[in-house]
């Protein structure tokens, strides 16, 4: 599983991200890590799904900027760093 973080600049209201809630909850291999005004970190299985994701939260109306900060859950190298 890696995290990734989208920056959502329209989402700032309670209504906006229980809007954006109730998409990202639509898919079964994306787990909600972080929801807030403007930012939303979310846990994913596989890569193709960041796409999905957000052509998914751009259709319900919002201009979402991928933050390229992905961080994975897993050791990729030797020293884990």
């Amino acid at each position: 599983m890696k995290n990734v973080e989208l920056s959502i600049p329209d989402m700032q209201s309670t209504h906006c991200q229980t809007r954006v809630n109730a998409v990202v909850n639509e898919f079964e291999d994306v787990k909600i890590e972080r929801l807030e005004a403007g930012r939303l970190t979310v846990s994913i299985d596989r890569n193709e799904i960041e796409d999905e994701l957000v052509s998914a939260i751009t259709r319900a109306g919002y201009n979402v900027k991928p933050e390229r900060s992905e961080k994975s859950s897993s050791c990729s190298t030797g020293c884990c760093g």
